[in-house]
């Protein structure tokens, strides 16, 4: 598998993350500086002040669900 997904983001960045894979949950997400982070990556795009996981923020997340673990440990 290519390496092309892998970043290295904060524990808060990875809480976001998780947090807009679910359309339902953008309501949830008020740190506009973690967006704004995330954005600047390319694995989050904000349309009409929605922000929505791009294909490639869903690859860093299936890819980044170990560390997920870690969190919640």
């Amino acid at each position: 598998m290519s390496n092309d997904v892998d970043f290295d983001l904060s524990p808060d960045q990875w809480e976001a993350l998780r947090t807009l894979r679910n359309p339902a949950s953008n309501g949830r997400l008020s740190k506009a500086y973690l967006v704004e982070s995330l954005v600047k990556l390319g694995l989050v795009v904000v349309n009409g002040g929605v922000p929505e996981m791009t294909p490639t923020g869903r690859k860093v997340l299936v890819r980044g669900s170990c560390r997920l673990l870690d969190l919640a440990a």
